[in-house]
Order: C-alpha cells, then structure tokens, then sequence
C-alpha cells in the first residue's frame, strides 16, 4: 500500500514533536512493507528553495516540500484555506498515487488539501495533533494569556487573539496598537464583529480579517467533517475539544508511540548535585520563564537546571529569559540536540519540568521522560 504523509514541516531543519512523530510513522509503515512518502513545506519567511517543488531523502524517506515562499499568503484566510494551493497539491498526489493519505498537520498545505483528496477520492485521514482545526493560534490561548474553550458563537474572542498578537508582534499600525492590552483587544474585537455583522466596515483590510477570521471555524468543519474519513486524537482532552468545537470526524484515542532505550537510570555518586531538565520550544506559551522563577527558589547550589531548545525562536523571549538568570548560579541554555541523543539527555537527568501555559497534546518529551524513568513536574492543565 502506498502511504503518503503531510506535515507542515520536516527533518532535518524542524525536528519538534509532529515531525518527530511523523517520521516514526513512516518508518514502522515502511517497516511492514509499505510504500511511503512525506510532504512537507517550508515556511514563508525561512530560507527560499531552488523551486517551488522541492524533492530530497531523509533516512531513506523520499520527502517532498513545498517552498511556500512561492506562494506566500496574503490574508488570514489564506492560512487556514489558500486556493492557489489546490493546483500544487493535485499535481503531487497525481505523480505519488497514494492509496491512503495521512495528515499530520495542516499548516502550510491548508485545508485546501482536503478539496484535493476528495475531488481525487483518496482516502484521507488524521492525527490530530493541536488544536489548528478550531483555533486560530492552535493553543487554545485567550487574549488575556488564561485557557480557551474555543471560538465563541460570535468569533470576537478570535479576532481579539488576533488584534493582541499583531500589535505585540508589531505587525500593527494606527488604532490597532492599542490592542497590545487584553482588554482593550476584546473591546475593539466585539466592537469590529458588531460592525462586521451588520455591514458596516468599509475599510478592505479590516473587513477582510474580521470576516476571514469570523469564518475560520466553519470553513474547516466542513471541510473536516466532509473529507476525513478518520481521525486519531492522543489523548480524551484533545478529542473532547474537537467534538465540543463541531468537529464530528470518527475519532479514536490512540497514545502515541515511542522508540527509546528503557535502561535503568544508572547509580548516582553521593555527591551528585540533581538535574532538572527542560526540552523543548523556547516560547512564552511553553512556560519556560515559570520554570526558571521556581528555580531560582531553590537553596544555592542544591540543583543544576539544563534547559534544551532553540534559542533563535523567540529572540526577545529569550532575551527576558537570560536577565531572569543573570548571577544565578547552575542554569545552563543547552540549544539543540540530534534526536538519536534523546535517551542520554534524560540518562543525565533526575527530574523533568513541563511548566507549559496551554493545554499540551500528549506532548512526546512527557513519554520519553516516563520511559527512561524520569520523574516528571507538569502543569495543572489537561492535554
């Protein structure tokens, strides 16, 4: 059978969960005799490809990705549904002939993918693996940084994640800079759906991203619940969310999977200093600030603190993390490993942190500390 994986990014530049599980999909399938393949993408914005389709291996994997620098969005609407996306996509499901499509995740193909399969007739089916289908930052995250449920009936609190993350990510001009605060971003953002709602925004941009962002949630159900024959959702929360967001696609919970080396912790010396451990993305949503004010509460020299990530994603977030541990003894930014080194960086450690602010999904680092015997601090959320 051929099986052809999307993913909205890939190895050997991306390597977080998705595409860690992702890979492993392909390979056990490709184990038991099945003919695979990935598609993925690179982000607008990241380094510009040869040309729009671009083909290369990745342990043995044939991958395909799409340079969506070539076709760059120019609207909310096109993050979530990109027309001119429908071509591209049609033309590689004809040259791989899949007998059975498996999405990952949707960012970057956008749901257009799902038009494509169900023109083709190919089956498609899903991982779940945020919440991209109902949200528009795909964490479930208000504008006041507190826990979402999901869009509301009239769409403002999306438009209100929206106006804050533009204005703080200073992509905001005017009158939309004073969304910087929550709740002048839920004032203005019920104000433009009311406006919206009635006819009365004239302005071309405004209207076009109240409308697209209004739109979002019913765009993709229908599409959701009209092309996937399938979905797998990792934990009860996550399908809960789905369901309780009109997404009614057959759903099974499923755990993910791991491949890691189960040894047993080896002995520590009496003089050992604890390691506390962190892997993962360096971003506000992730807590990693959370992480280091607990430590810092610690008794001097109790405790070593090894926070692993890529110090290049939220450059003024890490910049407020490193002042944070100016003259703090025992806090090290480790950057980035390769993959295979996973199982050792958890040998080393004696606790493991999760100090995240959104609903995690049954996040892999949580399974592999738990494998390699690796007591493990979480927040109180679910997911």
């Amino acid at each position: 059978m051929k099986i052809v994986f999307f993913v909205h990014c890939f190895f050997p530049e991306h390597f977080y969960g998705t595409e860690t599980y992702t890979l492993g999909l392909a390979n056990h399938y490709r184990s038991w005799g099945h003919d695979v393949a990935v598609v993925s993408a690179v982000f607008q914005g990241e380094e510009k490809q040869p040309s729009l389709i671009n083909r290369y291996t990745y342990q043995d994997i044939p991958v395909i990705a799409i340079d969506k620098n070539a076709i760059p969005h120019s609207r909310i609407k096109e993050t979530y549904y990109q027309q001119e996306m429908l071509e591209v996509l049609e033309e590689i499901l004809h040259e791989l002939k899949p007998d059975v499509v498996h999405v990952t995740h949707l960012i970057n193909h956008t749901s257009a993918l799902l038009e494509v399969v169900g023109k083709l007739n190919i089956p498609t089916y899903a991982t779940f693996t945020d919440f991209f289908g109902f949200c528009f930052n795909n964490k479930l995250e208000a504008a006041n940084g507190g826990l979402c449920a999901g869009p509301s009936a009239s769409r403002a609190n999306c438009v209100a994640c929206y106006l804050k993350e533009s204005a703080l990510g200073g992509h905001a001009s005017g009158w939309m800079n004073r969304a910087a605060t929550p709740a002048v971003a839920n004032i203005l953002a019920k104000g433009l759906v009311s406006l919206h709602k009635v006819g009365l925004l004239k302005n071309g941009h405004i209207k076009g991203l109240v409308e697209d962002l209004v739109r979002r949630p019913d765009t993709l159900s229908y599409l959701y619940n009209s092309f996937y024959k399938g979905a797998v959702a990792p934990t009860a929360f996550l399908k809960k969310a789905y369901e309780g967001n009109e997404i009614h696609v057959p759903m099974r919970k499923i755990w993910f999977g791991i491949d890691i080396d189960r040894s047993p912790k080896p002995e520590r010396e009496s003089t050992h200093i604890p390691i506390i451990g962190y892997i993962g993305q360096i971003a506000p949503h992730k807590g990693t600030d959370l992480l280091i004010e607990a430590f810092k509460r610690l008794p001097v020299n109790s405790a070593k603190l090894k926070i692993y990530g890529p110090t290049d994603q939220s450059i003024s977030y890490m910049d407020t993390l490193r002042k944070m541990s100016e003259g703090v003894a025992n806090i090290e930014f480790m950057g980035t490993f390769k993959q295979s080194l996973t199982a050792d960086k958890f040998r080393d450690m004696d606790l493991f942190v999760i100090p995240s602010r959104w609903y995690e999904n049954s996040p892999l680092v949580l399974l592999n500390s738990l494998a390699t015997h690796t007591p493990v601090v979480v927040s109180d959320v679910e997911g």
